[in-house]
């Protein structure tokens, strides 16, 4: 148990879960809804949530999902870390400090995961325990009126429109065939198909309830995308809001076909689409992209815990076969050289007693491990320093990969 000032950290317990929410809730401005307050108690776990107590006042909390997450070349196990908050009574404490170092050193010592990975609220608070930005995310919000896809090929399939929870083994099967090739995608289980299939009505606004257009081709359903839409009007007639949850697709003529019908819906002039991957097709497909008026923001920040075990775990563009200096403060075992020997199908990582090629903090190793972030550029910015006159040239390239990682959900 790690105390800061008078106050224990101490595991959660079942009982507790209404409580959090409640707390939580009061945290980030919005009312517990019910429906979706019992859709996340299914997916909650006790065992890895963090609380601290003043007296019998809930004042901290922090948890971790076990889920694996899509890297390059695979999926590993990663701790999806959520419910982080501290009361507005409590800061400057420490609290947050405390909860992080020792989730951090419970992953670690239990071998749970060699990574961990979340969504920040604020960009600012989590680099400070070793989270790097990893991956990216466009914000589209944009006219639709004037824009133009490929016009329909023979094989196009056929559409159809239904209610999600009722196509959960379809959207299943597909998703999962499609997250093998995209990192940062986290897979999902029944619990979890469950939870993000949830819609209450508290959370719709003025807008529909969430439907899915599924696509149907040869093989049978191989693309769905889950959206909802709202009526509006101005004194030039209909100006409706189509608001896109996902779409996947298996297929390029299962993608066009569902981007086809969600920009031609009858009564609406507008997109909202907050997950769209940097290097999205439909930014390909349109005939004006500027319509799109995509904004590039922050998604999934990584955090590198056991760094032997995350090297390895993951695989690389190129052959690769580097040392480099790693710097961790929280969790000094992963300070030293570590060699790096990999490829496209296999990759290992040791101790090394020999000079480094390249160094870097634990932070700059988690904005390199999903593939997103330039090597490049991060040694322009002097996060990554190149110790030997061409290294950085030499491996740089192994650490990118051939699919941008993308952030499907919000967890």
């Amino acid at each position: 148990m790690v105390t800061t000032s008078t106050l224990p950290l101490v595991a959660a317990h079942a009982e507790d879960y209404d409580e959090i929410g409640q707390f939580l809730g009061a945290l980030f401005h919005h009312s517990v809804d019910s429906e979706a307050h019992e859709a996340e108690r299914a997916i909650f776990e006790p065992e890895r949530t963090l609380l601290v107590r003043d007296g019998t006042e809930l004042v901290a909390s922090a948890t971790a999902y076990t889920r694996d997450l899509g890297v390059p070349g695979g999926a590993i196990p990663a701790a999806h870390v959520s419910l982080v908050g501290v009361a507005p009574t409590h800061r400057r404490r420490g609290l947050l400090t405390a909860m992080m170092h020792q989730q951090l050193r419970q992953i670690y010592d239990n071998h749970r995961e060699p990574i961990t990975v979340l969504w920040a609220s604020e960009g600012r608070i989590y680099p400070q325990f070793g989270y790097g930005l990893a991956t990216q995310r466009y914000h589209v919000s944009g006219e639709t009126t004037e824009l133009r896809l490929p016009p329909p090929t023979p094989d196009e399939g056929h559409l159809r429109l239904d209610r999600p929870a009722g196509r959960q083994g379809d959207l299943a099967r597909v998703y999962d065939r499609v997250r093998a090739g995209r990192p940062g995608w986290s897979a999902r289980d029944d619990r979890w198909w469950r939870y993000v299939l949830v819609d209450p009505k508290a959370h719709r606004g003025e807008a529909t309830e969430r439907r899915v257009v599924l696509h149907e081709g040869p093989d049978g359903v191989d693309g769905y995308g889950l959206f909802r839409t709202r009526a509006e009007w101005d004194d030039a007639g209909p100006n409706g809001l189509t608001t896109v949850d996902e779409v996947v697709a298996s297929t390029p003529a299962g993608y066009l076909a569902i981007w086809r019908m969600l920009l031609s819906l009858d009564l609406t002039r507008r997109l909202s689409w907050m997950r769209t991957a940097v290097d999205e097709p439909l930014l390909r497909l349109v005939n004006e992209p500027r319509r799109l008026d995509f904004r590039l923001v922050d998604a999934l920040w990584v955090r590198v815990v056991d760094v032997p075990a995350a090297l390895a775990a993951r695989r690389y563009a190129t052959g690769v076969d580097v040392v480099i200096e790693v710097t961790d403060h929280l969790l000094p075992e992963n300070t030293g050289r570590w060699r790096l020997r990999g490829g496209p199908t296999d990759a290992n990582c040791t101790p090394a007693s020999g000079p480094a090629d390249l160094a870097c903090d634990v932070r700059c190793l988690g904005e390199l491990y999903l593939g997103g972030a330039a090597p490049a550029a991060l040694a322009d910015a002097g996060r990554l320093r190149e110790l030997r006159p061409g290294a950085l040239t030499a491996a740089g390239p192994a650490f990118t990969w051939h699919r941008a990682p993308s952030a499907m959900e919000i967890f």
